[in-house]
């Protein structure tokens, strides 16, 4: 029974493994967030929210590994976690933006749809 889960498990994961990567991201989101509210580790709920929202983040990523190449899955992980935090840097704690930031955003972003275009891997 255990085995025949896995190879269920497995299965999903390759046939799915963009979208996996994408729910991935947003779990990468996520606890960059709470990160930012934990000021330091010296909050304790924001501090105890960090844990299970970086496992799940990268457990989802070794999971979209089944279908995807490392290095794809691994920057365009990266690079949604990159974007997620500049808009959300920009939108809650109003950092500061200009053209060059939003154009080098852009360029993340131009990036991650490269790597989709160009993976010949699971869709």
């Amino acid at each position: 029974m255990l085995n025949t889960l896995t190879t269920l498990i497995d299965t999903y994961a390759i046939r799915y493994a963009w979208a996996l990567l994408l729910v991935a991201g947003a779990f990468e989101i996520s606890w960059i967030w709470t990160l930012k509210m934990t000021e330091g580790y010296t909050r304790l709920w924001p501090t105890l929210a960090t844990i299970p929202l970086a496992l799940c983040s990268t457990a989802l990523l070794a999971m979209a590994m089944k279908g995807l190449p490392m290095g794809t899955a691994y920057a365009v992980w990266v690079g949604i976690g990159a974007v997620g935090a500049v808009a959300i840097g920009t939108l809650v704690y109003h950092e500061p933006t200009s053209l060059l930031r939003y154009l080098c955003i852009g360029l993340i972003v131009a990036g991650i749809i490269g790597l989709k275009l160009l993976s010949g891997s699971a869709s």
